[in-house]
């Protein structure tokens, strides 16, 4: 009696034992360990936040030194420079990735070059600009785009100013479309979707950006099977390189070869300078 009364209790404790385990592995699973995580994403999130503070930072500090003066000292804009608020990042790592900001002088052409500051200070600066003001941000351009949808939105939209060939054209009004040979994916959908200069702004969708990069980038590595591409500005051209420098070409090498053969007829040869046995020479006097 005493002994299965024993062996009860003993089976009970063993059983309340078993329960008190999984009870604290779950609370540990979902609530210790769920904490854990939070804590440990909200550490990551305010160091990333404090790396973004940093970053912005840096760039008000480069705006000031190269900006302000003509864009005012927050952005506002002036007499000498357009606002940069609201203009968004996509603007600013355009203008600054391409060369064309900042200028030496207010009036001074905007013109595509080499950037004039480094990758991380260029990040720095269209994070500054970026927090102006919400505007267009960077642009993702996947790959692999439609080369023929590609050609379509071309022709269509771009062609008229930047020729059918991309080597760009006079658009008048003192403006100039530049040439596409250098353009890479992100500034062709960089310039589509903020319109620098004359240039127009697009709404293009994500896949329409990348089927219009493929294409301009198929333009910048087209072959030209039938020989010089001669800035690939078309027959026209072709026609005026071949009248223009081929016929004179053609004649002055006719000339020397005209020149060249009527020095050799004129020259006496050497079997002539010398009297053949038995042979009078015309001009010889014959003697008595």
């Amino acid at each position: 009696m005493i002994g299965d009364r024993l062996r009860a209790a003993g089976g009970l404790g063993a059983l309340v034992a078993v329960v008190v385990v999984v009870a604290a592995s779950w609370l540990e699973g979902s609530g210790v360990a769920a904490g854990t995580r939070a804590s440990a994403g909200t550490t990551a999130h305010m160091a990333a936040a404090a790396d973004q503070a940093a970053v912005v930072e840096a760039g008000r500090g480069l705006y000031v030194a190269n900006c302000a003066s003509c864009h005012g000292a927050q952005g506002e804009g002036g007499a000498a420079g357009p606002p940069l608020v609201g203009v968004g990042a996509a603007s600013a790592d355009f203008y600054l990735r391409t060369g064309r900001m900042p200028l030496s002088a207010p009036n001074q052409q905007v013109v595509p070059q080499e950037p004039h500051f480094g990758e991380d200070q260029i990040q720095a600066l269209v994070a500054y600009v970026a927090s102006l003001g919400e505007g267009p941000g960077i642009p993702q351009v996947a790959s692999g785009g439609d080369l023929h949808r590609g050609w379509q939105l071309f022709q269509a939209n771009c062609a008229a100013c930047h020729n059918a060939t991309g080597s760009g054209n006079a658009i008048g009004g003192g403006f100039v479309a530049v040439g596409l040979g250098n353009a890479d994916p992100r500034t062709v959908a960089e310039a589509t979707i903020i319109g620098p200069g004359a240039m127009p702004a697009f709404g293009f969708d994500d896949p329409s950006l990348a089927d219009l990069a493929a294409y301009v980038q198929y333009l910048a590595e087209a072959p030209t099977p039938g020989g010089a591409a001669i800035g690939q500005t078309g027959p026209v051209a072709e026609g005026f390189v071949g009248v223009a420098i081929g016929l004179p070409a053609l004649l002055l090498v006719s000339l020397f070869v005209a020149r060249h053969t009527r020095r050799a007829v004129a020259r006496p040869t050497d079997e002539d300078s010398v009297d053949r046995p038995g042979v009078v020479r015309p001009d010889a006097e014959v003697e008595p």
